[in-house]
């Protein structure tokens, strides 16, 4: 999902000049550089935005942990932190009797 932004006059231009004198091959290049730098030096954003994604369910709590440099147990009391505490459904009876069936049949 890209999303259009413009950039003020005098980032453009440095950016530009980057390009020029071989830097980075293109815009777009030298914003992601930019952005990774951004989130490695404040950490805090970055652990940010993995919550953010893996809130909305694009990621799982493994590649959370993963994206935020942490273990799982790590993020998952990061979670805590922030009080975020995450939803574990019971499964019903039916998707019990499905999933016993099914390991017994694979123990055959």
């Amino acid at each position: 999902m890209a999303e259009m932004f413009t950039l003020p006059t005098t980032i453009e231009k440095e950016i530009k000049a980057l390009i020029k004198y071989g830097h980075y091959s293109s815009i777009d290049e030298a914003i992601k550089d930019a952005f990774r730098t951004l989130l490695n030096v404040k950490p805090d954003l970055k652990i940010s935005a993995v919550i953010e994604l893996y809130m909305e369910g694009e990621i799982s709590i493994g590649k959370a942990a993963e994206l935020a440099g942490v273990t799982t147990i790590e993020f998952k009391d990061i979670l805590a932190s922030r009080g975020i505490y995450r939803k574990i459904g019971a499964r019903s009876k039916d998707e019990l009797k499905r999933g016993n069936a099914l390991v017994k049949k694979l123990r055959k």
